[in-house]
């Protein structure tokens, strides 16, 4: 499924997402919504989105929803770790960054990281990669990016499950 790029979709995330009409959705968690991200220049990039629009920070949610968002983000974590290390030998481990510094919403990142990346770019942060891989539409989440999108979705269905 492509990500639609200038999709309506993407001017509200969240509401989309809470009307399922946010085609990047892999799972509904308990306090917010797992995606695939739009850009794959390290496969099995997702996010975790909040699922209360208007919350921008992790301290606008009450404790206990904060500590159902963080364990959404472990297991959304896990579930791309070991998808990825499945599917790529070169697999080295997952970041999880909540940054919030351009989209005001609460969401948190996972970027599976690769032996294979360039050697001056593997040990910094991914926000560091140049401007041009994030536009580049080899990159573009697409069709190709399906049976990624399935596998972490089952994935986090085992980890819901207990597995």
């Amino acid at each position: 499924m492509s990500s639609g790029i200038g999709a309506s979709w993407k001017r509200d995330r969240i509401g989309s997402a809470l009307k399922g009409e946010n085609p990047t959705v892999l799972r509904k968690m308990t306090a917010g919504f797992a995606v695939i991200g739009d850009v794959q220049f390290l496969p099995g990039y997702s996010v975790l989105l909040v699922d209360e629009p208007g919350v921008q920070r992790l301290s606008d949610l009450p404790k206990e929803r904060r500590l159902q968002f963080l364990s959404d983000m472990d297991q959304l974590g896990e579930a791309v770790e070991r998808v990825c290390r499945r599917m790529d030998p070169a697999f080295r481990r997952v970041n999880l960054e909540i940054l919030g510094n351009r989209d005001p919403f609460l969401h948190a990142h996972v970027w599976p990281r690769y032996e294979w990346e360039p050697a001056d770019l593997v040990s910094v942060p991914v926000w560091l990669y140049p401007r041009e891989r994030w536009s580049d539409k080899r990159f573009a989440l697409g069709p190709r990016h399906d049976a990624l999108r399935v596998s972490i979705g089952a994935e986090l269905d085992g980890l819901a499950a207990g597995d």
